[in-house]
């Protein structure tokens, strides 16, 4: 049997996530409970959704929405819990939102170009520094966006790893724990080459 795979909500609604967990071996469970999932599972995902709750990173709120306050509790107590127990953590969009100001960092609540247009995720080039996700990646690639909000000031310990051409960081990883974050939608990739091989190096990925 594969890693498991921890999400905070509904297989219903994060079934893209799932088929991606699967599709690279792994097995995601899903849940409502965020106490002491660390030591049941073997790694956290942290999917996309709506916006954090802005009082979280010391700002009031002008342009966030689809808040999900209990979310954004359990999301934070699963955080603490993995990283307490030493294991992965990999966060999409929304999910690289919450790491940033987990650790501290900020977010802009809304930048221009990177949403959707009519349901459709906009396609747009990224660089990567030399990273682990720059050897899976590559110095260019191109990416699909779907977020009106981005990172801001980074979290203790969290390194930029990727950008945007207007330099909305696209991907960061901590640099003492298994941390990593990607800011567009791997999961809704489908089989080509960036989602997957950043799911299967992610369940790859050894204490």
């Amino acid at each position: 049997m594969g890693k498991t795979v921890y999400i905070w909500g509904s297989p219903r609604r994060f079934a893209n996530y799932r088929h991606w967990v699967e599709s690279a071996g792994g097995r995601a469970v899903f849940g409502e409970d965020a106490g002491g999932q660390g030591l049941r599972w073997d790694a956290l995902l942290l999917p996309g959704g709506g916006d954090l709750e802005p009082w979280r990173y010391g700002q009031e709120n002008t342009a966030s929405r689809g808040l999900e306050p209990e979310r954004d509790e359990a999301e934070f107590r699963l955080l603490q819990d993995f990283m307490a127990a030493g294991k992965p953590v990999l966060g999409v969009c929304r999910g690289l939102q919450t790491i940033n100001v987990f650790f501290g960092g900020t977010l802009l609540q809304d930048i221009p170009g990177h949403g959707a247009v009519e349901g459709t995720d906009r396609l747009h080039a990224v660089r990567t520094t030399p990273s682990p996700l720059g050897r899976l990646f590559g110095e260019e690639l191109t990416v699909n966006s779907a977020h009106h909000q981005a990172a801001d000031r980074l979290g203790n310990g969290l390194r930029a790893v990727q950008w945007a051409g207007d330099g909305v960081v696209e991907a960061l990883c901590h640099e003492r724990l298994p941390v990593w974050a990607v800011q567009w939608h791997p999961e809704r990739l489908g089989d080509r080459a960036p989602g997957r091989r950043l799911m299967g190096a992610f369940l790859e990925w050894r204490r």
